[in-house]
């Protein structure tokens, strides 16, 4: 489980780069686990100082000092007294969707990803997947996802994998606009459609996500009713 770093006193901070300012008074330092450094005081929302995913930050001395540094932008604070120095467990935290397989945490989806509010198990989800109510046999979440088709995987990729079941339906499917041979079903960053006789013939087409349904006047396939080749002029 990561850890943040939570400092409370008096202290002086100090931010040089585009913009610069100094701030003093007793306020509360967050260090989240990617580095980002909050420093709020008693009003308001927003934090007083503060700078995003540094490439470094180091707390050290005592009273401490942290330092915080990304390109040319530089925040920082000089603890005068502390009252609080402490580690505080964190997770992400999103919308539940239901217990971890692994004990007594809470599954939470945000921004693309599942993770456990009690433990390290986390999973990234495929581009615009629905979290569904249906279980997996391995305890996760299964998930919707169209490409080409609606499927429903789990969301451990390795578990369930959603290029698998693409694979069974789509692979050799559709033949190549080129050359005529088979478009295959591979994976170069995202799933394509690729010609199996790469590298002598170099067709591919991004796998849409959206359903297939229909012929274009090309002769590729249509997915809601788009040609698989964005280019084609066809109809």
């Amino acid at each position: 489980m990561p850890t943040a770093r939570l400092i409370a006193g008096d202290c002086t901070a100090t931010f040089d780069g585009d913009r610069s300012y100094e701030r003093r008074g007793r306020a509360v330092c967050l260090r989240k686990p990617d580095d980002t450094v909050l420093l709020h005081d008693a009003d308001g929302y927003r934090p007083v100082a503060w700078l995003t995913r540094p490439e470094a930050a180091v707390v050290a001395g005592e009273p401490p000092t942290l330092d915080a540094r990304d390109g040319d932008d530089r925040l920082r604070v000089l603890f005068h007294e502390v009252s609080v120095d402490t580690r505080i467990p964190v997770s992400a935290a999103g919308a539940p969707v239901g217990p971890c397989p692994d004990g007594p945490g809470t599954l939470v989806e945000r921004s693309g990803r599942l993770a456990c509010t009690d433990c390290d198990r986390e999973h990234a989800l495929p581009a615009g997947a629905t979290v569904l109510d249906a279980r997996c046999d391995c305890g996760l979440p299964r998930v919707a996802v169209t490409r080409g088709d609606r499927f429903e995987v789990c969301a451990d990729r390795s578990c369930d994998p959603l290029d698998a079941a693409v694979e069974a339906r789509f692979d050799r499917a559709f033949d190549c606009p080129d050359c005529g041979d088979d478009l295959r079903v591979v994976r170069a960053g995202g799933l394509l459609f690729g010609c199996d006789s790469y590298p002598d013939c170099e067709a591919s087409f991004s796998l849409p996500a959206a359903e297939h349904d229909g012929t274009c006047g090309c002769g590729l396939p249509t997915f809601d009713g788009d040609c698989l080749d964005r280019t084609c002029t066809a109809g």
